[in-house]
């Protein structure tokens, strides 16, 4: 169990460095979140590829309140065939592909107190840009989850040369190495273990829980998402039905001028 406790030990060490290191992050971008769900506004969450896992952390998500709003695109985040039909080299091919995320934003109509987070280990593909260009022009705040190790030390992928963190107003540090990966294996060319899904999530939850504390203090009561484990629990069904009554009429302004 050597490399299994070898990786357990530095994931945990990122955990206290994101601890350590990305309060006051964390605190400004609570403070965009509280502040854009307050006012009746949403917060859009958006990731290509894996980060897509991180939005659907934050909502559909047990505990969840309405205020979140998780942008999946299919084609670029569902490839677990890998090969043949919706596989990777196409979803991978569609990230590098500059004028794609213009024509996701055009299926959105953004309200003044929307903000937006944006989720990329890297920071650096065209389509996460893109996202981040297209969101600052419809004057959301943007909040970017990114490695600035990784993205400090690779170059740009889109032709205006810059990444997401020249573009977010606040950048939240998920503490990964170049590549994800934290564990070198002797016979293994490449590493293993990645780590930006327990410090993405780590993010995720640290902001859903200061947001939903910072509304309460705003006499705002968030409308959660209960868990619906609870078999024959008429309480949970009933918050469940609240839930999603409230969760449609939140997007009310996506569909009206």
């Amino acid at each position: 169990m050597n490399a299994a406790f070898t990786y357990y030990e530095r994931t945990l060490a990122l955990l206290k460095e994101l601890r350590d290191t990305q309060t006051e992050a964390i605190d400004r971008a609570a403070e965009i979140c509280t502040n854009a769900i307050a006012n009746n506004g949403l917060v859009f969450l958006f990731g290509n590829g894996h980060s897509r896992m991180m939005c659907e952390e934050m909502t559909p998500r047990q505990g969840c309140f309405v205020g979140w709003v998780a942008m999946v695109e299919l084609a670029v985040s569902n490839h677990a065939s890998i090969v043949g039909n919706n596989g990777l080299r196409t979803a991978l091919h569609l990230e590098k592909y500059e004028g794609y995320a213009a024509e996701i934003l055009k299926s959105f109509r953004f309200g003044p107190h929307d903000a937006m987070i944006i989720i990329s280990t890297s920071g650096l593909r065209p389509l996460i840009v893109e996202m981040a260009m297209g969101a600052k022009e419809r004057s959301l705040p943007v909040i970017g989850v990114v490695s600035r190790k990784h993205s400090e030390a690779a170059s740009a992928g889109h032709s205006s040369g810059k990444k997401l963190i020249d573009l977010a107003d606040v950048v939240i540090d998920n503490q990964c190495p170049p590549g994800d990966c934290v564990l070198e294996l002797e016979g293994l060319e490449w590493r293993t273990g990645p780590t930006s899904t327990v410090t993405g999530a780590m993010i995720i939850n640290m902001l859903r829980c200061e947001v939903a504390e910072r509304l309460l203090q705003k006499g705002i009561t968030p409308t959660l998402l209960p868990s619906h484990q609870f078999v024959g629990n008429t309480s949970a069904q009933e918050q469940l039905e609240r839930f999603y009554d409230h969760y449609r009429r939140s997007l009310a302004h996506l569909y009206t001028d």
